[in-house]
């Protein structure tokens, strides 16, 4: 680990951060929380995969859209108007609904094989973006004299690492920049999170093998054909197994850093809260 001690962390001038866990535990919360007090340089990952790395994507897929409208199409056709995403670290709306959701075209579903291509595109651009980290501390520090760094991950980095090979390049690398910190969530939390989903289902991002075997359950459970799926009922019925699926991935990653507790997180009300609680929590590890 980059600090080896609460002590070490403790009198290190510069510290940093990687936060990872389920969505909705919050990792942006506390990012936002650290940045907000000046010395925290937040590094916000789904926002550098909507503005470097799928931007063009996302604006492209706009105005194939508006091409369909006569109007429009010839207001983009004589470079009258200009479509662009408005991504921000509170919003970050274009880069999911680029990715859509499987399922029937006529409510608003993309064709299972457009939908995993858009799936590729973001594995490959979460882990460009993550590999950015080392850059970006540099960055925050030469430019804009952050002393202090936090990472902020999307809920799918477990999707593309194996916590169990200890030559795992991509988590070599993190934990070389950074502390990596799990938000660990209890069963209460899980059970939460699936309650929102159900009230407002998103897309995500998954792991190409346990799409392919959820798509094909899916179809044989409900007896449908591809056109057939109600993409928002695809989601909700996956969410929980998404869950159950990443659960194990995030518990290999933890042997890589520390873990807080959600609760100890949500009672995290300043930079001085923060310090002293990973220092906790690397008494606890060490």
């Amino acid at each position: 680990m980059l600090y080896r001690s609460a002590r070490e962390w403790r009198s290190a001038p510069h510290k940093r951060v990687l936060l990872y866990g389920m969505s909705g535990l919050g990792k942006t919360h506390l990012s936002n929380m650290l940045r907000a007090h000046g010395d925290w340089f937040h590094y916000s990952i789904d926002y550098r995969i909507g503005t470097r790395y799928m931007g063009e994507l996302i604006a492209d897929n706009a105005k194939a859209h508006a091409m369909k409208v006569p109007f429009l199409r010839n207001l983009l056709l004589t470079d009258s108007i200009y479509i662009g995403s408005n991504i921000t670290f509170d919003n970050l709306a274009p880069v999911s609904t680029y990715l859509g959701k499987p399922g029937d075209p006529a409510k608003g579903g993309l064709p299972i094989r457009e939908y995993r291509r858009r799936q590729e595109q973001f594995r490959s651009a979460e882990i460009a973006a993550l590999r950015d980290t080392g850059h970006f501390i540099e960055r925050a520090q030469r430019l804009y004299g952050y002393p202090n760094f936090v990472c902020d991950t999307g809920g799918s980095i477990c999707e593309w690492v194996d916590g169990d090979d200890p030559e795992d390049t991509l988590l070599n690398e993190l934990s070389r920049h950074c502390l990596l910190i799990y938000l660990e969530g209890s069963r209460a939390h899980t059970q939460e999170l699936i309650r929102r989903f159900d009230r407002a289902p998103k897309p995500m991002a998954y792991q190409p093998e346990f799409l392919d075997a959820a798509w094909t359950d899916y179809l044989n459970e409900h007896g449908c054909g591809e056109s057939d799926v109600d993409p928002d009922a695809f989601i909700r019925w996956t969410y929980a197994r998404a869950l159950a699926h990443r659960q194990p991935r995030y518990d290999k990653m933890a042997k890589w850093g520390v873990t807080l507790t959600a609760e100890e997180a949500a009672g995290v009300t300043g930079p001085a809260d923060f310090e002293n609680l990973v220092a906790t929590a690397l008494d606890r590890a060490c």
